[in-house]
């Protein structure tokens, strides 16, 4: 096969990846655009309900309540949501939103470098992710946070700090329920008694924490109510009352087909036992291409299987697409999907498709969930048919300019 073609559009990314300063200024100049735009323009509603969350703890109100004099919508994150929040909350504004988004940038581009592959592979993943996080940035969530939670679960487990893990995986599941998932990761440990210590015992220490600020019963409190409004905005998107909520596999197969009603356990259910048979190759837990196949898994699925996914969200699944692609010999399809992901992912919500396109099809088709879907899918098929160790050789023998992953 002649792979001359494909080996430019592939040696593109890397000659854009060996520049150090491009990558810096890319991902942190554009999450910088993107923040201090949406500032400029007042919109940074998402980071007064976070700078209120701390001082409503404080003053021990209730969480998870409306307050319209000071933002509008609802408080969704945890007690111990009020710690992370804390460094910004007490400065000025714009100030606050502006350092909450960078900060969120900064994690993300940290817990990237930690992943177990070459530099320019980590550059070419950034460079990829630069898009999606600008537009995440001038969100002020943080999904960012939880994406590199994830990834350094994954990192220090490959590195054999459980602990670390641990306070990484308990800090990501009582701020946003998506850290849970860094439990996939369980199996990957060399020190499983470790990890369960440190899950008892970070559990303990952030469980406790918040009642340092306010109260125990409060926060306890706390607990019963936070559960209630997920409860609650769950119910709100499955039933799809705006184009904007539930961009996930079960938005995108109810708006496709027309099934408004349709019951998300019907998706749902399937996904956790495909997902679950990808252990059956944990005779190769030790490989580094079927470690990293499942980060890519684990950072899609909470995005592509729940209800509260939004456009903001698929900052934690973008870069499973990018991790996936540098570990893929160069083909003409492996290119092909990637421009086709990019697109859909990172640009169909923005302006640089037609406004036609965006209001007509990306936006209430769901169409950003389309490509993880696919990809998710592919993964799973090619973990249970071993095809990531196929690929592994093809890789060696077409992808010279990329170091192929090896053995951790």
């Amino acid at each position: 096969m002649n792979y001359t073609a494909v080996q430019r559009k592939r040696n593109v990314l890397t000659y854009l990846g060996e520049k150090e300063w491009l990558i810096m200024f890319l991902w942190f100049g554009l999450a910088f655009i993107g923040a201090i735009t949406e500032i400029s323009r007042g919109n940074i509603n998402n980071f007064l309900i976070f700078k209120n969350v701390f001082f409503h703890l404080i003053h021990q109100q209730p969480l998870y309540i409306e307050y319209p004099q000071e933002y509008y919508d609802v408080n969704l994150y945890g007690p111990v949501f009020s710690l992370v929040i804390a460094p910004f909350a007490g400065l000025e504004t714009k100030v606050g939103a502006l350092l909450w988004a960078m900060t969120g940038a900064g994690i993300l581009y940290y817990a990237i470098r930690q992943l177990p592959l070459n530099r320019i592979q980590q550059n070419i993943i950034l460079l990829l992710c630069t898009q999606e996080l600008m537009g995440a940035s001038g969100w002020f969530q943080m999904n960012q946070f939880i994406g590199a939670f994830i990834i350094l679960t994954f990192a220090s487990i490959v590195k054999g700090k459980d602990m670390m893990a641990a306070f990484l995986i308990v800090l990501g599941t009582l701020t946003k329920i998506y850290g849970i998932v860094g439990l996939a990761f369980f199996f990957f440990s060399s020190n499983p008694r470790r990890l369960i210590g440190g899950l008892f015992l970070w559990g303990g220490i952030l469980f406790v924490a918040p009642m340092l600020l306010s109260s125990p019963q409060y926060v306890i409190n706390c607990y019963f109510e936070w559960y209630a409004a997920l409860v609650h905005k769950n119910t709100l998107n499955e039933a799809t009352t705006t184009i904007f909520q539930n961009i996930s596999a079960g938005g995108f197969i109810q708006r496709i087909l027309h099934l408004p009603t349709l019951n998300h356990n019907y998706v749902l259910i399937p996904a956790v036992l495909i997902f679950l048979s990808q252990y059956i190759r944990l005779p190769y837990r030790y490989n580094s291409r079927y470690r990293l196949y499942m980060l890519c898994s684990v950072l899609m699925f909470p995005v592509l299987f729940s209800s509260s996914s939004e456009s903001p969200t698929y900052i934690i699944a973008i870069p499973a697409i990018c991790i996936w692609y540098v570990m893929q010999p160069i083909t003409r399809a492996t290119n092909t999907f990637l421009f086709f992901a990019i697109l859909l992912v990172s640009f169909s919500h923005s302006d640089l498709v037609t406004p036609w396109v965006r209001k007509n099809l990306a936006v209430p088709y769901a169409l950003k969930a389309l490509p993880c879907l696919v990809l998710w899918l592919m993964i799973a098929w090619e973990i249970l048919t071993k095809q990531f160790l196929k690929k592994l050789e093809k890789t060696e023998a077409a992808a010279p300019v990329l170091e192929p992953v090896g053995q951790l």
